[in-house]
């Protein structure tokens, strides 16, 4: 039973990860909370059962076809949304409440065309699954650790060594002088647009082939990734994985010795005694105007 719960903290810890990553992306280069993530989420998976068993294209297809779109999802509320508000210098809030309204309005259609009913992207039979070192493993549980080690590494050695990298990272601190010296903000905003909702279809994805999907599940992934985000501290590849951990952790832990109904709170009460007590997070970095 150790040996399930150790796995299963590691599991959900990387895929949290991945989510964080995700909307950390666009965070950071936008500088603000773009709450209709959640619905990019949503849609890699929706839009993989459409594809893959609505019209039965082949499931790799499918999946293609299905983070294609979604990227063009979240590169079109920028696009459309976004960057005019941006032109005319709006305030953070406005920001905020035009992404819950594109939720909000994107949730419910989803909602109109699949039904609210809980469905699942399965493509083979239920089985036990591997047992590795005393612990239960399933087939998309090891896919899903291997992508999202895969993704982090390579996402992280981009931000870190490419040009196209750089200058997301240096939007992120300060657009205003970049664009003094060359560097288009809004190129390199939409860039991290489009990776962070490629990042977020994969989630998705993966969630929906582990467990299951209903319209609004995307939302409450998005939730998990934030607070990995928030308690990891600002731009730390080093303190989202020990967020994401910790998150992970006191979640099995609380399942585990507690109640699975105690998880989301458990959740909840970390973050707000890291909003106490290490308001930065495990970095302790601190941005030079902090928006949400």
């Amino acid at each position: 039973m150790v040996e399930q719960v150790i796995f299963n903290i590691i599991f959900t810890g990387l895929f949290y990860l991945l989510i964080a990553l995700s909307f950390s992306l666009v965070y950071f280069s936008a500088r603000f909370f773009h709450i209709a993530h959640a619905i990019v989420i949503t849609s890699g998976a929706y839009l993989t059962f459409l594809f893959a068993f609505q019209i039965s294209a082949p499931f790799a297809i499918a999946v293609i076809s299905a983070i294609a779109l979604s990227t063009c999802l979240g590169l079109l509320c920028e696009v459309i949304v976004y960057r005019p508000m941006r032109k005319r210098n709006v305030s953070t809030l406005a920001y905020l409440i035009a992404s819950i309204g594109l939720y909000v309005i994107l949730q419910n259609l989803v909602s109109l065309v699949f039904g609210d009913d809980t469905r699942i992207i399965q493509t083979e039979e239920v089985t036990v699954g591997h047992e590795i070192f005393g612990a239960y493993i399933t087939s998309i549980q090891i896919i899903t650790i291997v992508v999202s080690n895969a993704l982090f590494v390579v996402i992280t050695l981009f931000l870190h060594y490419s040009s196209i990298g750089k200058s997301i990272r240096a939007v992120s601190s300060n657009p205003e002088l970049c664009n003094i010296y060359g560097i288009d903000s809004n190129r390199v905003i939409l860039i991290a647009f489009g990776i962070g909702s490629a990042l977020a279809a994969i989630v998705g994805i993966l969630s929906a082939m582990d467990t299951n999907m209903t319209p609004t599940f995307g939302f409450n992934l998005l939730l998990y990734g934030v607070v990995v985000m928030i308690i990891g501290g600002v731009g730390s590849t080093r303190g989202l994985i020990a967020g994401a951990l910790l998150v992970a952790t006191a979640q099995h832990l609380a399942a585990y010795y507690i109640d699975t109904k105690w998880v989301d709170a458990i959740t909840y009460v970390i973050l707000i005694l890291f909003l106490i007590w290490k308001p930065l997070g495990f970095s302790g970095k601190q941005l030079r105007k902090v928006e949400i």
